[in-house]
């Protein structure tokens, strides 16, 4: 097997983890089996994560990551702040649409955390994430497009978070794109009035 540097070998890891996870759920998930999803010794494995709350950090930032790059490419400034704002909705809900089995497992993930003693902190640092992950969107948008924000950025980002949270869990429980396009247009002269300052 090849020598990979530390950090390609975490990645790889932290990938294997996000499928085992998102096939078999976050309990039944070990240790031994996301070393053989990767391809790895066990041994491999424990050199480079020291335990398992190490491992879901690692894969509650990469998922975050995946969606959030995805967003980031989508929001470069159009026409009008609705489009820009209506195209980083759109490109976030054709992921959750793309990938449903990881966005699920983000909410198994808090849940699995907030009862395992001594993991609440991961729970707390995902939603942390969640608002860190706004805030670097709300300022490239502000820096890109010259806003004047109506509300502090931190709220922002935090409202942006939890309305997102909440709108991602209501489609993996009913599975209606139908309803989407009416959702997406009502969010997004949500968020525009909120952000531009006429």
């Amino acid at each position: 097997m090849a020598r990979l540097p530390s950090a390609e070998r975490r990645r790889q890891l932290t990938e294997a983890a996000i499928r085992a996870m998102a096939r078999d759920g976050v309990p039944r998930t070990t240790t031994r089996s996301i070393a053989a999803e990767a391809g790895v010794s066990l041994s491999v494995f424990h050199y480079c994560f020291d335990s398992k709350q190490q491992l879901i950090e690692s894969v509650i930032t990469t998922i975050t990551g995946h969606y959030v790059t995805v967003v980031k490419e989508a929001i470069r400034p159009r026409a009008t702040l609705e489009e820009t704002v209506r195209a980083g909705f759109r490109a976030y809900f054709d992921h959750v649409r793309a990938h449903p089995d990881e966005h699920m497992l983000t909410y198994e993930l808090t849940q699995y955390a907030l009862r395992q003693p001594g993991f609440e902190h991961l729970a707390r640092r995902q939603y942390e994430l969640y608002a860190e992950a706004y805030t670097e969107l709300i300022e490239q948008l502000r820096q890109s497009m010259g806003l004047r924000l109506r509300v502090p950025v931190p709220v922002l980002a935090r409202y942006l978070a939890a309305m997102t949270d909440g709108l991602t869990l209501n489609y993996l429980v009913l599975g209606d794109d139908s309803a989407w396009t009416g959702i997406l247009d009502t969010v997004t002269a949500h968020v525009a009035g909120l952000v531009h300052d006429n």
